[in-house]
């Protein structure tokens, strides 16, 4: 017998527009030429030479791949993350569920951010109408379409809107390629029951983004870049809503995850750079090199010249690059993300900086 489930219907959804947001994105964003402050000589350095093995990936059409915490979008570096990609120097993008929700609700309404204390006291903490609507509608229709997560909110950012189809062009498809495309059936048949659920009008959905060139995902979107979304089940807040949709958030997460790694396997003279990502860089990144050497292996192949630079606030004395892994009775040993990405092979090393001072000091001396 089923366990007891908490039922979402029952929730009091308040109106986004009402919540008190931290971070007004007009406000608050950082100019792509502000100047970074707080960074060494030593840090100066590595980033120089970060800066010149882009350059040379780009050169030999490798993967530069740039995977970031909420953070970065949440401290305003939108105007540089788009930046690197306008010029060519970011192949690819991934962020976790919380940076993907940030960078919405700056391109929907300019400002996000709540304070979790006060609200979690209140019983309201995540529990918002536009957010919670919005993004997982647009995860059901990117499942639908086979899109990836953050590829779904991308689309809808760009296009204001999302395409709803009518119910009984869904009852058709399903009928008509229950065999040839039952992936894309159980799609539709998900979509078929949030739309009768939810009542939703048949037509293109407006749903306009005054912000939305401030958006990573939407500015993604539009130049062909991959902007994965790595999402954990019930880390967010879209989790609260009760148009949330496990299936669509597997689907679209899969895609995501399977994007990414096909980046991971062109890091061969490539540059991987974690910023202020202690769980999702590393983890998405084990599993998707050890795919990727799977099949150069059967090749006769290996990844092993890539470069990986790992960015956070964190200090550390240790030097993996020269002196590897740190014994076990030393605390470095427990510095959980470190320890992963130097077990990948190549050349790892690890700086720490602001988020703000890194992104910016290395898009000006690429630029």
């Amino acid at each position: 017998m089923p366990y007891p489930k908490f039922n979402r219907d029952k929730l009091d959804i308040k109106r986004l527009i009402d919540r008190k947001s931290k971070v007004y994105i007009e406000r608050d964003h950082i100019p792509v030429n502000q100047i970074p402050l707080n960074l060494s000589d030593s840090v100066i350095l590595l980033i120089n030479q970060t800066v010149a093995r882009i350059k040379r990936a780009r050169e030999l059409n490798r993967s530069v791949i740039l995977a970031f915490g909420a953070h970065t979008i949440k401290n305003g570096m939108a105007p540089t993350l788009i930046a690197l990609m306008k010029e060519g120097w970011i192949t690819h993008l991934a962020t976790n569920g919380a940076g993907i929700i940030h960078d919405w609700e700056f391109a929907f309404q300019g400002k996000s951010s709540e304070d979790v204390r006060e609200n979690v006291n209140l019983g309201q903490f995540g529990i918002w109408d536009s957010t919670g609507f919005y993004i997982n509608l647009a995860l059901i229709v990117g499942a639908y379409e086979g899109l990836g997560y953050g590829e779904s909110i991308g689309k809808m950012v760009h296009r204001e809107g999302l395409d709803i189809p009518e119910t009984s062009f869904l009852y058709e498809f399903a009928r008509n390629n229950i065999e040839s495309k039952p992936e894309q059936v159980a799609a539709a048949i998900d979509f078929l029951g949030v739309i009768n659920h939810f009542s939703i009008p048949s037509g293109f959905m407006k749903i306009p983004h005054p912000y939305k060139k401030y958006s990573v995902q939407g500015n993604a979107y539009e130049m062909k870049i991959p902007f994965t979304g790595h999402p954990m089940f019930g880390h967010d807040i879209i989790y609260t809503h009760p148009m949330n949709h496990g299936a669509a958030v597997g689907r679209t997460a899969e895609n995501d995850f399977l994007c990414y790694a096909q980046s991971v396997s062109n890091l061969e003279n490539g540059v991987y750079l974690s910023v202020g990502s202690a769980v999702m860089s590393p983890m998405i990144f084990e599993k998707s090199m050890s795919m990727a050497q799977n099949i150069k292996i059967q090749y006769g192949e290996h990844i092993e010249n890539h470069y990986i630079l790992v960015v956070d606030l964190a200090e550390s004395n240790w030097n993996w690059n020269k002196d590897g892994e740190p014994p076990m009775d030393n605390p470095a040993y427990y510095f959980r993300y470190c320890k992963t990405f130097y077990r990948m092979g190549g050349e790892m090393h690890y700086l720490t900086a602001d988020n703000r001072d890194f992104l910016l000091a290395l898009h000006q001396k690429l630029k």
